[in-house]
């Protein structure tokens, strides 16, 4: 490359730009490389162990299934099975695992309905309903206090008045081509919300029995032999199961237990935990691994491994190996199919204690679930892994970063020199030729 070294002839024509950069090179080698080298290496840990941790991601979402306190639904234990009939209810509940197994038969003789009037019709909604100051209109709702309405304004601020009130509900409806009515509900079904309607009533009609469209009634139904009069078509029984009455008539709901969802969860859980344990050793037993602290890693899974094979229950009397569970030469997890299917038939409670727990004896799965969270944590393993490594890539880009700013420095510094150098080599080799030139003449006489 040119540089400032332009200058000079034969024994000087040695000290120019060429010689610095393959100089500057020869020492980027041996101080800048090795950084990049690491740097790459860096990311490629990165990569590795984002697959490490997505598999340690995909355990927990396995386990927790099996967690005491699942918060995404019933664990795997507690699956029910709900089978209905009848048309005149709908069922559903919150948390299933509170509900207990039978059947619920529900006869709906009533159905709950709101307190409905309707005004006489009227063409004009920014008429006004009445020019009187005087004339008003009273709304109570239930045994309440009343709620006075002036007439002395339009059908439409009337109608947006009472709308504004708690309890009611008010809406200017188009019932023909050029004809409206204001339409008034008890926003509440029931008797508790009845509307009684006073005053001036009969400048909207609302004293005419015609009006009064639908009269406020309570739900009526007889659940499982016991009498409901209710305000709301919704109620709640037994273990938090919502029977919402849709229709006259009768419908039933059976409520079962469903242990089938069990073997499929428990072999999801062994795959996983077999996925991160054949992607751990073959980084840990690689001379080739990416893995900066392979000794981290393997502590990641040394913990699993020590909450998985520990004992549980009362006693730490219950084990994986004692419902068909296995490893194999490499590590690996196997289910005894039928061996599992045994304990789900006869030893579902000790199977559940082993896994489920309760909090004062929590099982493997609460423990598993916890110990997992626990790593992704601020002081957790995975946590930490992941904080040196970021710390580890700053220290290294900022290593980088000196050392080239260092280099071009220490060869720009040099490249003067050389310069100066050749300025002075030049000097003497012309003074030289000079003399040289004298020698030849005088020797030549």
């Amino acid at each position: 490359m040119a540089g400032i070294l332009g200058l000079g002839s034969s024994g000087s024509a040695g000290l120019n730009q060429e010689l610095i950069d393959k100089l500057k090179e020869a020492e980027r080698k041996a101080r800048v490389e090795p950084i990049e080298a690491k740097l790459e290496k860096w990311d490629t840990e990165l990569e590795k162990f984002g697959e490490i941790e997505q598999k340690v991601n995909g355990l927990l979402s396995a386990i927790s299934v099996f967690d005491l306190y699942n918060t995404k639904g019933t664990n795997a234990f507690e699956q029910i099975v709900a089978n209905t009939s009848g048309t005149s209810a709908m069922f559903e509940a919150v948390d299933a695992s509170l509900l207990s197994p039978g059947m619920t038969t529900i006869e709906v003789t009533q159905l709950a309905k709101r307190d409905v009037f309707q005004t006489d019709t009227f063409s004009d909604k920014t008429a006004l309903v009445s020019e009187n100051v005087d004339h008003k209109i009273s709304i109570a709702i239930g045994t309440g206090d009343a709620i006075e309405f002036s007439l002395n304004q339009s059908y439409e601020d009337l109608a947006k008045e009472i709308n504004s009130k708690t309890g009611l509900s008010a809406n200017i409806e188009k019932v023909g081509d050029n004809e409206y009515r204001i339409i008034v509900k008890s926003t509440d079904s029931g008797l508790a919300n009845k509307l009684t309607i006073s005053g001036d009533s009969n400048l909207l009609g609302l004293d005419d029995p015609a009006n009064y469209v639908q009269e406020a009634k309570n739900m009526q139904a007889t659940i499982d032999g016991v009498n409901y009069n209710v305000s709301s078509n919704t109620i709640t029984i037994q273990g938090g199961l919502s029977v919402t009455a849709v229709a006259l008539g009768s419908s039933s709901i059976n409520i079962e237990k469903d242990n089938t969802a069990i073997a499929p969860a428990m072999q999801n859980f062994i795959d996983k935990y077999n996925e991160l344990v054949e992607l751990v050793d073959s980084e840990l037993y690689s001379k080739d691994s990416a893995l900066n602290d392979t000794s981290s890693i393997r502590m990641i899974l040394s913990t699993i491994k020590n909450t998985m094979f520990n004992g549980y229950g009362s006693s730490g009397e219950l084990s994986l190996f004692n419902y068909g569970f296995g490893l194999d030469e490499k590590g690996k997890m196997s289910l005894d199919s039928q061996k599992f299917g045994e304990a789900v038939l006869n030893n579902l409670d000790d199977l559940k204690e082993l896994f489920i727990g309760v909090p004062e004896t929590k099982g493997l799965g609460t423990t598993l679930k916890e110990t997992l969270d626990d790593m992704k944590l601020t002081n957790g393993l995975l946590r930490l892994y992941g904080d040196n490594m970021t710390a580890r890539k700053e220290t290294l880009e900022k290593d980088k970063t000196t050392a080239i700013e260092q280099l071009d420095a220490k060869y720009f510094q040099l490249a003067q020199q050389f310069a100066a150098y050749t300025a002075i080599i030049s000097q003497m080799e012309s003074a030289f030729g000079g003399l040289k030139m004298m020698i030849e003449q005088s020797t030549a006489k």
